[in-house]
């Protein structure tokens, strides 16, 4: 998923065959806590499509101005040009965010979480094109195609494992975790979750609180990252948590790079404290030319597009078209940030 990306996401009418996955629920607002509707403005490039999208649920799109009332902010590059744009405009009461996670805008939920302020963003709407990258890399690492592709020779030792039966682990419970348990159900997996809470997710055969990683990582053979980046998560996985692993279990992170220990990370690879990993995210991000991780065999790093602006744009326009629908009517906004706990 490339950031810069979704300004290219005018893209003319969409292959994608992706369908907007809503796996969190909408947040019913009582009518006395709805922001004020009005005029939205979608920033800081209008782009048709989504302009289509606002207008379609009834909505109006004009420049941002004294009378706009929400926001449609479609950059995380450019995230700390919209905190001058929110004090400037202080009767703005809703804003939609372009991605799941919100760890771009991390210090302007922190200093501007006030009441009658809604924020919304695409948690959940993404689920299907990401959990289908998190299978390819896991079914790519489990048949040693990292190996395989750098081959110039026949090679002779069999190698590769199977998916199926195996015990997986997947770190998060939100929509791309669910929708990762339904494309792995014909596996037929042992899947463990790991979140805040320790209610039972339905198709998991046990789910555990985040304090309790290191306990379930000794039994993983994949242990999956879809969590959310927040000031608790970063790091969660470090040379704790590699040591916990088994020397044959791979890792695959398609969340955010800093839930990784990079250099951790590197350690494990080359001790072979682990078998390998999967990452679509790094730490630092891009993964600059050279970095030793570009030199490991067993891993495979693809550059931040589990999910690409062909595949993302209707995805979110259906998002947007849903919460302008609440933000006009009836106050069900899907994908309510809670600003304290950063997603």
């Amino acid at each position: 998923m490339s950031a810069d990306g979704m300004d290219e996401m005018e893209l003319g009418e969409s292959r994608s065959h992706h369908t907007a996955v809503l796996a969190v629920e909408a947040t019913a607002l009582p009518e006395d806590q709805r922001p004020e509707p009005g005029p939205i403005a979608v920033l800081p490039q209008p782009s048709q499509r989504f302009v289509d999208a606002v207008e379609s649920a009834g909505g109006t799109v004009e420049p941002l101005s004294g009378r706009t009332r929400g926001v449609i902010w479609l950059s995380n590059t450019q995230a700390a040009d919209f905190p001058a744009v929110l004090h400037a405009h202080p009767g703005i009461g809703w804003v939609q965010l372009p991605w799941a996670g919100v760890d771009a805008f991390a210090d302007v939920l922190a200093t501007e979480d006030r009441p009658g302020l809604i924020w919304t963003s695409a948690k959940g709407a993404y689920a299907q094109p990401v959990a289908e990258h998190a299978l390819v890399l896991s079914l790519a690492l489990l048949r040693v195609i990292p190996k395989r592709v750098r081959a110039r020779s026949w090679a002779t030792e069999q190698e590769g494992r199977s998916l199926y039966g195996l015990d997986v682990v997947i770190v998060g419970a939100g929509g791309i975790a669910i929708e990762l348990m339904r494309l792995l159900e014909p596996f037929g997996v042992r899947v463990t979750i790991v979140r805040r809470s320790a209610s039972p997710v339905e198709g998991a055969v046990r789910t555990v609180t985040a304090d309790r990683l290191t306990e379930v990582l000794p039994s993983a053979d994949l242990v999956v990252v879809a969590a959310a980046l927040t000031g608790g998560t970063r790091h969660l996985f470090g040379a704790e948590q590699f040591a916990a692993m088994k020397d044959t279990s791979y890792l695959v992170n398609i969340a955010r790079g800093g839930l990784v220990d990079t250099d951790a990370l590197l350690a494990a690879l080359r001790s072979g404290t682990i078998a390998g990993a999967g990452i679509d995210v790094t730490d630092p991000e891009p993964l600059p030319d050279g970095h030793p991780l570009w030199d490991e065999p067993n891993v495979i790093i693809t550059p931040h597009q589990a999910d690409t602006p062909e595949m993302t744009a209707p995805l979110l326009a259906e998002r947007i078209r849903l919460n302008v629908r609440a933000f006009l009517d009836d106050g069900r906004f899907v994908g309510v940030v809670d600003p304290a706990a950063g997603y």
